[in-house]
C-alpha cells in the first residue's frame, strides 16, 4: 500500500520482545517473593521463562547487530527533513497553548495552516506570519534547527540534553569495556 515507506521492523520487534522479557522477569520476581527460606517446587517454574529469555536476547541481539551493521544513513535527507518547517508544527501549537489557546484548537489551527501550505496557498512561514494569532514571532519558530534547539529538558532531543546523554553513555560504555577487559 505504501511501497516507499520503510518501517524499522527489527527495531520494532526488539522493542516488542523487551516487553515480553520484562513480563518474564516480573513473573520470576513474583515467584521468588513468596518463597520461604528453603528450596521449593515453585522454582521449577523459573526454567521455561529463563531459557526463553536467553534465546530471545541472543536472537534479538543478532538481528539488531545485522540491522545496525547494514543500515545506511542518508544524512543529507535527514537534515533536509529535520529542517523542514513542517517538522516544527508542534512548536506552533505549543506557542498558541502558551498564549492560552486550548491544545485542541491550536492543533486544528496549525493543521489547517499546514494543509494550506501543502496545497500551495503559500509557504508555511508566510501563512503563519499573516495569521493574527501567530505572526512573525511564531514564524521564527520555523527556522531550520530552531525546533530541536528549543528541546532543553533533561533527556530531551536538544543539543544540550543529547550531549549530556552521550557523555553519560560514553562513561558507561568505558566502564563496561574496562569491566569486561575489552
Amino acid at each position: 500500500m505504501l511501497p516507499q515507506k520503510k518501517n524499522p521492523d527489527i527495531a520494532e520487534l526488539a522493542r516488542g520482545k523487551a516487553g515480553r522479557l520484562v513480563g518474564h522477569l516480573t513473573g520470576f520476581l513474583t515467584t521468588l517473593k513468596g518463597l520461604p527460606l528453603a528450596y521449593d517446587k515453585d522454582l521449577q517454574e523459573d526454567k521455561e521463562p529463563l531459557f526463553n529469555a536467553c534465546d530471545t536476547v541472543r536472537l534479538t541481539l543478532l538481528a539488531l547487530d545485522g540491522m545496525v551493521t547494514t543500515m545506511v544513513l542518508d544524512t543529507d535527507r535527514m537534515a533536509e527533513v529535520a529542517d523542514s518547517p513542517y517538522a516544527a508544527a508542534i512548536d506552533l501549537a505549543e506557542y498558541l497553548v502558551s498564549g492560552g489557546m486550548a491544545f485542541r484548537d491550536a492543533h486544528a489551527l496549525v493543521g489547517s495552516l499546514v494543509r494550506s501550505a501543502i496545497a500551495g496557498d503559500g509557504s508555511l512561514e508566510d501563512l503563519v506570519t499573516a495569521d493574527d494569532r501567530l505572526g512573525r514571532e511564531a514564524a521564527a519558530l520555523l527556522a531550520p534547527g530552531m525546533s530541536v534547539r528549543r528541546r532543553t529538558t533533561p533527556g530531551g532531543a536538544g543539543p544540550g540534553p543529547v550531549a549530556v546523554q552521550r557523555a553519560r553513555f560514553a562513561e558507561q560504555l568505558d566502564s563496561q569495556r574496562s569491566r569486561l577487559g575489552v
